[in-house]
């Protein structure tokens, strides 16, 4: 597990180091066109189990740490869909991290994409 660190109070956010490398290709993506985005996930029982969202843009303080010592591979299909549901009026919203079922699709919960695709 990586972590993503946003905003001067260093908020953590644990996110699968698959995961986190294709959310920085992404910011790196958006933030170099000046484009900010919404970023949502499910907290953990420990903080309360609720929902968190942030909002990604050029003056934001991000700081990707990752555990493991390789860079992963960016699998294109999956940053396209990643990046679809950013530009959607949700964002990117991060749900169904099973990394260890499919890690091809990190965004998939009971038949959902992040953003804005129906069930």
């Amino acid at each position: 597990m990586g972590t993503l660190f946003y905003g001067s109070g260093r908020l953590p956010v644990l996110i699968d180091d698959v995961v986190l490398a294709h959310i920085q290709a992404l910011v790196s993506s958006k933030l170099r066109r000046h484009e900010g985005f919404l970023l949502s996930w499910s907290d953990s029982m420990n903080i309360g189990n609720g929902r968190s969202s942030v909002w990604v843009h050029p003056a934001a303080d991000l700081h990707f740490k990752f555990d493991g010592g390789k860079s992963p591979a960016i699998d294109q299909a999956l940053f396209a869909e990643m990046a679809n549901a950013a530009n959607g009026p949700r964002g990117l919203v991060l749900e169904g991290l099973t990394l260890a079922q499919d890690p091809r699709r990190p965004l998939r919960k009971a038949g959902r994409a992040g953003g804005d695709a129906p069930a």
